[in-house]
């Protein structure tokens, strides 16, 4: 079902989630350096119209400790979000438990130590890998609808503590940006579909059970 709405770009906030500078794996760091310049395009629009820009790196934050969009997180007042239930929600529709990586046999490792270069980050922006912090500047900055795209979308934009369960969950109006976010899955693992099919089907469990989505080109329309 399709669905045709407008929101406030001053009630609104856009989380770019864990787009890092790097990836242990091959193919998964392949296409973030595809998607992160559009990631970019859309933030700069975005954030010329009057939406708040919160990037995620998780695990990087001492890179950017100095930075006034981390620094600003120190003057909002700290807000508990509501301990609602979860959603019910069944199994994901694809097995990533090999870690998901479709490029070899490769292992687990930190190879992240900050945000991908191609994403600007302003001083009026907003730099956090934390939940609550989040939550608290949404609430203090009246931001209730949040868009949400990065990666992986199975993985950390999903489960991170500021990722989408949590925000539904908060009774945000959450929204995922479904072209801008790419899932962490090997074709050899079913449902044994191609990559991009893989990510297709996590976007629609999304739809189906958690949040509706929203295509980049639809944010952009004057």
């Amino acid at each position: 079902m399709t669905d045709v709405r407008e929101v406030s770009p001053a009630q609104t906030a856009l989380v770019i989630c864990d787009v890092w500078d790097q990836h242990w794996s091959r193919g998964a760091a392949a296409r973030v350096d595809v998607l992160a310049p559009r990631i970019n395009e859309v933030a700069e629009q975005l954030r010329g119209r009057g939406t708040l820009i919160v990037h995620a790196p998780s695990e990087t934050l001492d890179f950017y400790r100095d930075h006034p969009a981390r620094r600003r997180l120190a003057d909002v007042p700290p807000l508990q979000p509501p301990s609602t239930p979860a959603l019910p929600e069944p199994s994901l529709p694809i097995d990533d438990s090999d870690g998901g990586s479709d490029t070899g046999e490769e292992s687990w490792y930190p190879a992240w130590s900050r945000q991908h270069e191609a994403i600007r980050i302003d001083d009026r922006d907003a730099i956090s890998d934390d939940g609550t912090e989040v939550y608290s500047l949404l609430r203090a900055e009246e931001r209730q609808t949040v868009l949400i795209l990065g990666v992986h979308t199975n993985m950390c934009v999903l489960r991170r503590s500021f990722g989408i369960r949590n925000l539904v969950r908060w009774g945000l109006d959450t929204i995922l940006v479904r072209d801008l976010t790419d899932a962490m899955y090997n074709p050899a693992m079913p449902p044994y579909v191609s990559h991009e099919r893989g990510t297709e089907l996590v976007v629609e469990h999304i739809e189906r059970h958690l949040c509706p989505s929203v295509r980049s080109t639809d944010l952009l329309r004057p």
